[in-house]
């Protein structure tokens, strides 16, 4: 039968997303290349800039972000109702524990493991950039990890939307308590403009453009459709953006670019934990294993697009912050396939 037929990454992720990890690592040499040797791109880039946001950033992070909301109805969180453990598990998973360990993770490895590696100023960098990935739980990819292991796409949603309601009210405040604890300074101003501009106002598109698009034209325009005309603008508009962070991160990468190696470290650890954590959880409520599934990669991968964003905007381009959250990036996929393929070997832990 046909719902027994392996989806392979290829058939669903298109050469974008499937060679993500290669474009990043292309991405980063020509922002290194464009540091390096045409200071003035990036030296005129960091003229257009207001509360510590960068224009330019700003406006590709929105074409990242963007077309993401497209794909959320908030009106199938009714349904969720009839399903609650699933999404009890991806919320708590996702708020009560993934930013506490992200931090604790991090803060142990930066602090203590690589110690004699890391500075303090750099280490609380990194820490900062670790929170940030860990108070964003994944709102676009989790689509292709949940089609992946062959997940309920109607749950998906409702777990995704959910999530977007709870980052609205709740990320700003966790990212701030959690920067507190560790001394790191944050401008409460810049934090939440950046919720706004990088959250809020996608999401208000989003929902607009859903309600008009599909009120004038109908939903099967809109799905197969409108849609689709922004397949390839999110990851087109995040290789962008990873160009100009690496054109202002240049000098640091080339000084220390073991570091590259140390920050993914606690990044990938977070992320099998955060798996486990949901995975196990499911299957001791003898969730479906297509419930199970997506609930676990959500809070296993992150919202990057929105933490690289709020990175710039409260320590700038070229801060250590910024760096992991761009690291974040470059680990996610592979990981995250890895993931999926653990997935689909132990579907035989859950009824079906």
């Amino acid at each position: 039968m046909e719902i027994n037929k392996e989806i392979k990454p290829s058939d669903e992720m298109g050469i974008f997303g499937r060679y993500l990890t290669l474009w990043v690592a292309l991405c980063i040499v020509v922002g290194l290349i464009i540091g390096r040797f045409i200071p003035i791109i990036p030296s005129t880039l960091s003229k257009f800039e207001y509360y510590n946001v960068s224009l330019p950033v700003a406006i590709l992070i929105w074409l990242m972000i963007y077309p993401m909301m497209l794909k959320i109805d908030f009106s199938s969180i009714i349904s969720a109702s009839k399903k609650p453990k699933g999404l009890m598990v991806t919320t708590l998973t996702n708020w009560l524990i993934k930013p506490f360990t992200m931090y604790i993770i991090s803060a142990f490895f930066f602090k203590v493991v690589f110690k004699s590696f890391i500075g303090v100023e750099l280490s609380n960098e990194y820490i900062a950039g670790a929170v940030l990935l860990g108070a964003a739980p994944c709102t676009a990819m989790v689509f292709v990890w949940s089609h992946l292991t062959k997940g309920d796409p109607a749950y998906t949603l409702v777990q995704v939307a959910v999530n977007d309601l709870i980052l609205l009210v709740a990320f700003a405040p966790i990212v701030a308590f959690l920067l507190g604890i560790g001394n790191i300074v944050v401008p409460y101003n810049t934090l939440f403009l950046s919720v706004v501009l990088f959250v809020v106002i996608p999401l208000l598109g989003g929902y607009i453009s859903r309600k008009y698009i599909v009120k004038n034209k109908g939903i099967s325009y809109y799905e197969n459709a409108f849609i689709k005309k922004f397949d390839n603008v999110t990851i087109i508009g995040l290789l962008l953006t990873l160009i100009i962070i690496f054109s202002f991160q240049g000098n640091i990468i080339l000084n220390n670019p073991f570091h590259i190696v140390l920050i993914s470290i606690p990044l990938i650890i977070q992320t099998f934990f955060i798996f486990f954590i949901a995975y196990f959880w499911s299957k001791i409520l003898k969730l479906k294993h297509n419930i199970a599934s997506p609930a676990a990669m959500i809070g296993a991968s992150n919202f990057f697009e929105l933490a690289v964003a709020v990175a710039i905007s409260l320590f700038g381009l070229n801060s250590g912050a910024t760096l992991v959250t761009v690291v974040g990036v470059l680990v996610e996929v592979p990981v995250m396939l890895t993931l999926v393929k653990i997935s689909n070997n132990t579907i035989n832990w859950f009824e079906k």
